[in-house]
Order: structure tokens, then C-alpha cells, then sequence
């Protein structure tokens, strides 16, 4: 049997050696990629497990990003991390969704249950959540979710200043730029991980309101309907499906991708069945073993394409954006995959196919059912003796089938004669100290028998099942400090779950509720162009300057502007990639504004870095006030932009840190997508086939898309910007000033020439001047506005996420 000392020196040797997030100073020239698999059921996980993943990432019944995955319960998840951890394969938990005000303390409720169990880590999206996680749970390895949108090197370095351990980068980045960032994340001593195969999304993930807005689904909550997938009216270009991208697959570029220096290789599938899984994860540890073992990768991925799939493409990753990475169809592909392969794609072909691919995963699921089956997320036994005399310390050994250890009490036990039990109701400790008697005739007759099977059932909630504890070798009259019992519960939880430490329960403290100062939000407009520079002359309006997604090209004309109109506040974009980055970093080094607004992190951190007061923008998704106070804290945040999904209770709820401004949106063009893929090639068409360097800097176009509820998509592509979907309908909030006055320091409205389905009849000068009535609360300001600008939406504040 170990001492104490010597089982938590191996077990934390084994934590070493089995859980890489637990450390990051390994040899990257030489360590192998991990294989990190779905499981949206007990039963994928174990699929994954039989088939050889290194790690699996898996939701509960709340705070996922995957609502429809069957998920976990925690008794489940426990479970899953003991059969997990013995097959040298790590658990992630996802809670990578947006929390509202209210789920808080939900949240830290369920922290404190899951902190001590093992977990490897955790993938989050929240600002707040990133938050409790830095200053309350700090034993937890944090992963940043793509939801984070995460393309560019200064996002990472922000990502670092929260601990972020392991970074998920954005599926439309190529090898490149995986390259690069995944050595700047090595330079700060974090690792990265890239989907390598499953469902591709249209937009940049973490910045797509398509459901949200059409759906009343967010997609930031895990409730995306997918819209994107739809019918649509059949286009000019004979499309029913024009949006629908094919998945992705990427197992032949296995050699570049270990070569690019990426840590996980991520395959998408939580709402997916367990034999797809470990199919799946099947093919991807045999390539992975043929790449190590013999350096070669075999190139035969018929297993995948006898699973469901929309067609493949690897396009994002060789950076060869094409229009072949559409499918005019959003259901299963794989049996009219193999018609063609077999040069006989009739209706007759197709249903041969058909019974061929049910018949392979036939033979799959039973294959895989058996091996599963041997698989058990039930508690494991485990056994407790406790023993001690006057003068020695209490020693609790602890025995399992797999390891045997002993701790020890810190202070001795002592005689008494007062009758008490060891095991009282550890709520009621104030210092006192506790009996520990003995009987060395009768464990189960024991007068402390009950007590001390209560106070070490603690074990339960580590995956072990406490049914017996043997106390004959433990002297009668004994007694030892409450803290002390405390303190062997943590080391036994300590030991058993591979903890370095133990986290002890968190209180959320009360909320300080600050006086609001009586002042009425000024009005803030936001353009696009050079022309409007003057249409805040003569008026109390502040001017905001939204810049383009690619800056080189009029990176002196920019410069110019701000240098020459320092009143002008930029708004940086949320997509900046590798040299598009570079430029915007360049641009804030040398106008030095007096403050910016960005939705991107990566200029954030620079932002705080140069000292330049930065305000987050409203596609950062803040929704609580413990991402305000993560902003503000850690970055010298100013201000931020309150996310236009909340409802009005939703939003009184959030508290603002003191000295802290808030804003919000009152009027703009609903953006729902931003995509690096062009979305005109199915809609009306395009001359290119493939994306390249000149559609983004020198392309402008513009298209109409209606879906089957004779709803109107406007795509929009500007020039040096990404393509973009907006809502038939701009949002318009006129009452917000009114149900929640004394809030905002600022309220926006979004003059630029972007064309939707709202008409805004006045010129924008009087827009400006009802706005700015209705701010002052002059009577008929809302009905003119209203009566200028139609038809609007709203919808998205009266119901809220």
C-alpha cells in the first residue's frame, strides 16, 4: 500500500503523462496530434473510447452549445470521466454558450458540483463565464470555444491574458494561417485544436444571428435551426439549396496537418449516432497510426463516405474557397455518392447503393454495439478502513480495483469523555471537535458506524460507489477537529480524481446595486463613408467610422480621415485575418484615436496594451455582468455594447461595473452572417469560380434571396469586406430609452448604405434630429420615426435568448 505522500506523487506523475492540458511544456516537434471525438450520448462516448480517441467532448442538459444532443446528467458525466481516465482518454465538458444575468447562479451551482471530478477541461464561449472561471474556479483548464471566433494572433494573446489553455481556431482558416497561429499560441503556452471533419458552417461561428433573428433559436444559446440549410425559392442558377455547404473532410491532408503543428484534431458530431462515431474516429486513428508507424497516410475514406455526409470538401483548409463546396441537397449524400462512384447514378443505382450502405452500417452498429457493451459508466466499488488510538493520527485507507492509498490527520486524536460523533452535520463545524469511538467487536454496531459512512459517501460524487466502511481498528472515545475530517474528505477527492488541488464550494457574493446617475443617453450614428463625415455638424451627436474587413488598400486615405477628424471614433470589424490584422493594428498604432470600438479581441488587446480606451462592440456578444467585469477588470475596458438578442428584463437585469459605460443599438441593418466563402455563387451567380485575393478587395455585389415562408435575404458584398447576409427588416428600438432609462451612456443608430427591405424615406440629417428628439423625450419623435423608417423589427426584444 502507498502513503499519502507517495500515491499523490504518482498520481499527479500520471496526470503529467495522461492529460496534456494539464501541462504544456512537451515537445511539439515531436508529440503526436490528439484525436478529439463528439459525444452527445453515453453511447458515443464509448464508441469513441472502443475506437481510440484520446480525448471526448460532451454537453450536459444545460449550458451546451448542442440543446439537440441527448447529452449528460452530472451522475453521468462522473461516470464517464472514471471510464474515460482508464482508458488513457480525457473529458472535456462543453459549456460554450451565451449566459444571461439570471442562469448565474445556476451555473456556479453546477461548477461546484463538477470542479472536483476530474475534468480535463472546459470549452466556453462566455465572457462571464471566463470570468468565475479565472477568479473562482481556477483548477479548471479553460478551452476557448470557436464560438470565440478566434483567426488572428492578437486574439490569442488576449485569450492568454483569461489562462485560456487550448484555443479552438475558426474552420475557414488554411493551413497557413493554422500555422501561424498555432505558433504564436506555443509561444504562449497554449495548444490548438481545428475540426478536421464534420458539418461545416456558413459564417464565422459565434457572430451568426440568421436563427436568432428568423428562428427565435440563437445560435450563441445552441439552439441554431439552421436556416442556412433551408429550401430557398429556386434561384437564377436552378438552386433550391444555394446556402448549403457540403461537410468537411480532411483526412488525406493528415501530413500537413501534424505539419502545420495543430495540438487536437477535432471531429464535429455531437448530435451524430455512436456507429458514426466510432467510425468515424475509427479512420482517423488508422490514418493516424499509418502516418506514425509507417509514414504514409493510406488514402481510402469509403468508411466515411458510407456515413452520413453531405458531400466533402476540404476547401477552407487548402485555402482553395470554391463553388463545389456547395451541395443542392441537405440530407444524406452518401448513397448517391456511391451510385456515381459506381458509374450508375439512376434511381435504380441510387436504391442499390442505398441497401449497400444500410447493410455496412448494419454490420457496424454491431460491431460496435459489442464492443460498447463491455464498456461501463457504473460506480466503481470502493472500500474505506479507518483506524487510529489516542496519540496517533486518524488514518483513512482507501482501497479500489485499480489503486490503494492512506491518508493521514494532521493533528492526533485525543481522549475524551464527552459522548459525541465524529461525523455531525458538517455544516454545523464552528471549531468544535468530534468523537470518533470505537467497537472492535462490530463494524456495523459500531456507535459511529453511520455517521462516518455518511461523512466519507463524499466519494459518490468522484464515480465511486462507498457501500462499507471497516472501523475495527479504530479505538473507542476518540477525538479529532471537524476541520481535520474535512480535510481527509479533500485529500481522498484529491487522490481519487487526480486533482492538484481541491477547489472548496464558491458563494456568489450579494449584488451592490449602484445609484444610477439621472442622465439621459446621447445619440451616436454610425457611417461607412467619407461623404456623411458632416452630418453630425451643428448637432450633439457623437460620429462612429465603421472601417472594412481588409484596410491595405486605403490604408493611407483611412489614416487621413481619423488623423484629420480626430472627433471620429474607428469601429473595427470582427473578422481580421493575418495581414488584414496587421493593418488594422498598424492603423491604431498611428492615429492613436481617443478611443475605438471593436468586435474583434485581437484589437482589443492591443487597444489596452497602447492605453487607447476601448469600448466592445456589439457582436461580442455580451450578455451579463460578469463579462463586463472580465473586460474591465482584465483588459481596461471603458465600455461595451449590450447585446441586441436580450429582451428588456434581460437586459435590467445586467449590472455595470461603476465607472463603466454601457451601449446599445437602437437602429441598424440586421447583419445575420458574415462568411469568407462567396455567397453569390448559386444565388445570381459569379464569373469566378474560386475566392481569391481580388474578390475581397475589389468586388461589390449585391443579390436578393427568398425562402419558402416568402421571407427576403439581402447578400451584400462591399469592397475590402467579407460577404454578408442582412434581414429583410432593419432593427428598430424606439422604447428602450423609455423601459430602461438611466442605463445607457450612449444609444446608436446605423446610417450606413447597406439596402434591405426597410425603407428609410427621410435624409439622414433628420433622422438624426428625431433621434435625437426622442432621446430628450419630445412627444411624437417615436410616431414620425416610425412613420420614416418601415416596415422595421423588433422581435428580438421582446423575447429575448
Amino acid at each position: 500500500m502507498f502513503e499519502y505522500s507517495d500515491i499523490l506523487q504518482k498520481l499527479r506523475h500520471h496526470v503529467l503523462s495522461l492529460n496534456c492540458t494539464a501541462s504544456y511544456h512537451f515537445d511539439r516537434m515531436t508529440q503526436n496530434p490528439e484525436l478529439l471525438a463528439p459525444g452527445g450520448d453515453i453511447n458515443s462516448i464509448k464508441a469513441a473510447i472502443a475506437a481510440g480517441a484520446d480525448a471526448v467532448y460532451c454537453g450536459l442538459n444545460r449550458f451546451n452549445a448542442r440543446n439537440r444532443a441527448d447529452n449528460l446528467s452530472t451522475d453521468d458525466l462522473i461516470g464517464v470521466i472514471r471510464l474515460a481516465h482508464r482508458n488513457d482518454c480525457r473529458v472535456f465538458l462543453t459549456l460554450n454558450i451565451i449566459l444571461i444575468e439570471e442562469e448565474i447562479p445556476a451555473l456556479v451551482a453546477l461548477l461546484n458540483k463538477i470542479v472536483n471530478i476530474g475534468l480535463d477541461g472546459v470549452i466556453v464561449q462566455d465572457f462571464g463565464l471566463l470570468y468565475l472561471l479565472n477568479e473562482q474556479f481556477k483548477s479548471l483548464n479553460i478551452h476557448a470555444s470557436t464560438q470565440l471566433t478566434t483567426h488572428n494572433e492578437g486574439q490569442i494573446r488576449f485569450l492568454h491574458q483569461l489562462n485560456v489553455n487550448r484555443v479552438n481556431l475558426c474552420r475557414e482558416l488554411n493551413l497557413g494561417e493554422i500555422t501561424h497561429l498555432s505558433s504564436v499560441a506555443h509561444a504562449h503556452d497554449m495548444l490548438t485544436e481545428v475540426f478536421v471533419h464534420g458539418s461545416h458552417c456558413l459564417c464565422f461561428s459565434g457572430i451568426c444571428y440568421m436563427s436568432s433573428v428568423q428562428n427565435g433559436t440563437s445560435g450563441n444559446r445552441g439552439r441554431c435551426g439552421q436556416p442556412c440549410r433551408e429550401q430557398y425559392i429556386t434561384t437564377a442558377q436552378d438552386r433550391a439549396y444555394p446556402l448549403n455547404l457540403k461537410d468537411m473532410s480532411t483526412l488525406c491532408d493528415l501530413r500537413q496537418l501534424v505539419k502545420s503543428g495543430v495540438d487536437s484534431l477535432k471531429i464535429e458530431g455531437r448530435i451524430k449516432k455512436f456507429h458514426y462515431v466510432y467510425a468515424v474516429v475509427d479512420a482517423w486513428r488508422k490514418q493516424l497510426s499509418n502516418h506514425y508507424e509507417h509514414q504514409s497516410s493510406g488514402q481510402d475514406d469509403n468508411v466515411l463516405h458510407s456515413m452520413f455526409n453531405r458531400g466533402f470538401s476540404n476547401g477552407f483548409l487548402q485555402g482553395n474557397i470554391h463553388k463545389d463546396m456547395f451541395i443542392d441537397n441537405p440530407r444524406d449524400n452518401s448513397a448517391r455518392s456511391l451510385a456515381e462512384k459506381n458509374g450508375n447514378s439512376t434511381d435504380r443505382g441510387i436504391e442499390q447503393a442505398k441497401k449497400k450502405i444500410h447493410a455496412e452500417r448494419s454490420r457496424i452498429i454491431q460491431r460496435v454495439e459489442k464492443k460498447i457493451k463491455r464498456l461501463s459508466i457504473e460506480k466503481i466499488p470502493l472500500e474505506i478502513r479507518i483506524s487510529g488510538r489516542a496519540g496517533s493520527p486518524l488514518k483513512v485507507s482507501v482501497t479500489t480495483e485499480d489503486i490503494s492509498f492512506a491518508v493521514y490527520s494532521a493533528d492526533v486524536l485525543v481522549e475524551r469523555s464527552v459522548q459525541s460523533s465524529c461525523s455531525e452535520d458538517p455544516g454545523s463545524d464552528r471549531g468544535q471537535t468530534e468523537h470518533c469511538p470505537g467497537n472492535k467487536k462490530s463494524t456495523k454496531n459500531h456507535p459511529g458506524y453511520d455517521g462516518l459512512l455518511k461523512t466519507f459517501r463524499v466519494v459518490h460524487s468522484s464515480g465511486y460507489q462507498l457501500n462499507n466502511i471497516s472501523v475495527e481498528d479504530l479505538d473507542n472515545n476518540l477525538f479529532l477537529p471537524f476541520r481535520e475530517i474535512r480535510a481527509l474528505q479533500r485529500d481522498i477527492v484529491i487522490a481519487l480524481n487526480d486533482l492538484n488541488a481541491f477547489t472548496p464550494p464558491v458563494e456568489l457574493p450579494k449584488r451592490v446595486k449602484h445609484t444610477a446617475e439621472k442622465k439621459e443617453p446621447s445619440l451616436s450614428v454610425v457611417i461607412s463613408s467619407e461623404k456623411d463625415l458632416h452630418l453630425c455638424d451643428g448637432t450633439n451627436a457623437d460620429l462612429y467610422f465603421q472601417l472594412p474587413d481588409c484596410l491595405q488598400e486605403n490604408f493611407s486615405a483611412y489614416k487621413k480621415l481619423f488623423l484629420h477628424n480626430p472627433h471620429v471614433t474607428p469601429v473595427f470589424p470582427s473578422i481580421l485575418i493575418e495581414e488584414h490584422f496587421d493593418a488594422a493594428v498598424d492603423l491604431l498604432r498611428q492615429i492613436q484615436p481617443r478611443q475605438v470600438v471593436t468586435n474583434n479581441t485581437g484589437i482589443a488587446y492591443y487597444a489596452w496594451k497602447m492605453k487607447i480606451p476601448w469600448i466592445a462592440g456589439p457582436y461580442l456578444n455580451l450578455v451579463n455582468s460578469h463579462g463586463l467585469k472580465c473586460l474591465k477588470e482584465y483588459f481596461n475596458c471603458s465600455g461595451a455594447f449590450i447585446s441586441n438578442e436580450l429582451s428588456t428584463m434581460q437586459i435590467r437585469l445586467i449590472q455595470k461595473p461603476e465607472h463603466f459605460n454601457l451601449f446599445y443599438s437602437i437602429y441598424h441593418p440586421l447583419l445575420l452572417m458574415t462568411s469568407r466563402q462567396c455567397l453569390f455563387h448559386h444565388v445570381s451567380g459569379c464569373a469566378k469560380e474560386r475566392v481569391d485575393k481580388q474578390c475581397l478587395q475589389g468586388c461589390k455585389k449585391s443579390a436578393t434571396l427568398d425562402n419558402l415562408r416568402n421571407e427576403t435575404l439581402y447578400l451584400n458584398k462591399e469592397i475590402n469586406s467579407y460577404n454578408r447576409i442582412y434581414n429583410s427588416l432593419n432593427f428598430l428600438n424606439t422604447d428602450i430609452a423609455k423601459d430602461i432609462p438611466d442605463t445607457f451612456t450612449s444609444l446608436f443608430i446605423d446610417l450606413r448604405d447597406i439596402k434591405t427591405g426597410t425603407a428609410a424615406i427621410g435624409e439622414k440629417p433628420v433622422l438624426i434630429s428625431l433621434f435625437s428628439e426622442l432621446l430628450h423625450g419630445e412627444s411624437g419623435a417615436k410616431e414620425k420615426i416610425h412613420d420614416l423608417i418601415c416596415p422595421a423589427a423588433n422581435a428580438q426584444y421582446n423575447k429575448g435568448i
